[in-house]
C-alpha cells in the first residue's frame, strides 16, 4: 500500500469544508461548508468559479442534478435549495424540515430531490415545482445520509438510530433495514451497479445487497466519515477523522493507498467528504482544515 501526500488545495472558504462533489461533465466541483457558502470551482484551472450565498447557517451538503445545471445544498438552517447553476443563482427555497437538513440528493432522472436531518424523516420533493411528494418515516433518530441506487429505484437513508433501511421508492416502504454496525453510519454509496453498498461507521462497511452480507475493510484509526465508489466501481474511497482518505481494492477488499496531508488540531475533525471526478482520475476530499485536496488517483494494481 502506498502513501501519497502529493495534492492540490483549493483555498478560500473560511469554515469546515463539510460536502465536495463532481459535475457529471467534470467541469465543475462543488463544495458546502460552515461558513454558510457554496463554491464553484473550475475544475480544469483549479480556480473558483463563483460562490453562492443565499443559507442562513452551515452547508451540510451539496448535489448535482445529473445534466449539471441545478444544484441542490441541505443547510443548519433548515432548508433545501435548489440553485441555477448556470446563473448562479437561487431557484427555489425548499421548507418542510422541522430541525437541520444533513443530506440532499437528486435521483439519477433529476425530477426527485431527497433530503433527511435532524426531524427524524425523509422528505422527497419534485424537483420542478418544489412540493413535497412523499415523506419517508420509520428512522428514530437523525437522518445523518442517503443515497439514490443507480436504477432510481431504492433509496438508502443512515441514522443515529444506528440502522441503514432501504426504502422501496415505488411503495415508499422499507425494504431492507441493515444492522450490526459499530456504531451509527456516517454516510452510504451505492456501487455503480447498485448491487453493493459502502458505509462509513466505526470503519468501512461493504454490504452485498442480495441477500445482505457485510464485511469490513479496516486500516483507518477513527470513525469513518465518507465513502465514495469510482465511476468503474474497481475502488472505494474512504475519509475518515484520522484526517486521512483510503483507496480501496474492492475485489481484493484490501487498501491500495493511503492519501494523507490534511491538518486539523481539534478533535472529532478531519476529513469530511470524499468525490471522485468522472473519469475516475482525480478524487477530492473535504475538510475541517478548510480546505479541499485534489489528489491523483493511482492505478488498482493488476493480479
Amino acid at each position: 500500500m502506498s502513501d501519497i501526500t502529493a495534492k492540490s488545495s483549493l483555498t478560500g472558504h473560511s469554515g469546515w469544508v463539510n460536502s465536495v462533489t463532481y459535475s457529471s461533465d467534470g467541469a465543475t466541483l462543488a463544495s458546502g461548508s460552515d461558513d454558510q457558502t457554496i463554491k464553484l470551482w473550475n475544475s480544469a484551472t483549479q480556480s473558483e468559479r463563483t460562490t453562492l450565498k443565499g443559507h442562513g447557517g452551515s452547508v451540510y451538503q451539496v448535489a448535482f442534478s445529473s445534466d449539471g445545471k441545478r444544484l441542490a445544498s441541505a443547510s443548519d438552517d433548515h432548508t433545501v435549495k435548489l440553485w441555477d447553476t448556470q446563473l448562479q443563482q437561487i431557484e427555489a427555497t425548499l421548507e418542510g424540515h422541522a430541525g437541520q437538513v444533513y443530506c440532499v440528493a437528486f435521483s439519477p432522472d433529476a425530477k426527485t430531490v431527497a433530503s433527511g436531518g435532524h426531524d427524524r424523516v425523509v422528505h422527497l420533493w419534485d424537483a420542478v415545482t418544489g412540493s413535497i411528494k412523499t415523506t419517508l418515516k420509520g428512522h428514530t433518530n437523525f437522518v445523518y445520509s442517503l443515497a439514490f441506487s443507480p436504477d432510481g429505484q431504492t433509496l438508502a437513508t443512515t441514522s443515529l438510530d444506528r440502522t441503514i433501511k432501504l426504502w422501496d421508492l415505488s411503495s415508499a416502504e422499507v425494504a431492507t433495514t441493515l444492522e450490526g454496525h459499530g456504531s451509527f453510519a456516517w454516510s452510504v454509496a451505492f456501487s455503480p451497479d447498485g448491487q453493493s453498498l459502502a458505509a462509513g461507521t466505526d470503519t468501512v462497511e461493504m454490504w452485498d445487497l442480495g441477500p445482505p452480507s457485510m464485511a469490513k475493510l479496516k486500516g483507518h484509526e477513527d470513525w469513518v466519515r465518507a465513502v465514495a465508489f469510482s465511476p468503474d466501481g474497481k475502488t472505494l474511497a474512504s475519509g475518515s477523522y484520522d484526517k486521512t482518505a483510503k483507496l480501496w481494492d474492492v475485489s481484493r477488499g484490501t487498501a491500495i493507498a493511503t492519501f494523507r496531508g490534511h491538518k486539523s488540531k481539534m478533535q472529532w475533525t478531519g476529513i469530511l467528504s470524499v468525490a471522485y471526478s468522472p473519469d475516475g482520475e482525480t478524487l477530492a476530499t473535504a475538510s475541517s482544515d478548510n480546505t479541499i485536496g485534489l489528489w491523483k488517483v493511482p492505478a488498482v494494481p493488476q493480479e
